[in-house]
């Protein structure tokens, strides 16, 4: 796995900082943030794991090629993102990255 470093708007997270190269992005890809209270955001709309699992299983029905990230704040619990890492490739999708940013230079 690819980890993506990006900035985006919306949900506010503190990501984890890592050097890993960028991700190249041919089309917009899908955006599944998780803040630090645990909610979890499918494209900024606010939903929990059933609902997520529903909104996947749409976007899989328009084919699996899309790109998935996701983007968790760096103090969720990690078998939250695991576990929406899970549902995200029951859903058939397989380019599945991270968002992170690139460590700060002190």
């Amino acid at each position: 796995m690819i980890t993506a470093p990006m900035m985006t708007q919306g949900v506010d997270v503190d990501l984890p900082e890592t050097t890993a190269r960028p991700l190249r992005q041919s089309e917009t890809p899908v955006i599944i943030t998780i803040d630090k209270k645990g909610d979890i955001y499918f494209d900024k709309i606010k939903g929990n794991q059933a609902l997520l699992r529903q909104q996947l299983t749409a976007l899989a029905a328009q084919g699996t090629d899309r790109q998935v990230l996701l983007k968790a704040d760096q103090a969720v619990a990690y078998g939250l993102v695991v576990a929406v890492m899970a549902d995200i490739k029951e859903a058939g999708f397989d380019k599945l990255g991270m968002i992170t940013q690139p460590p700060n230079k002190r």
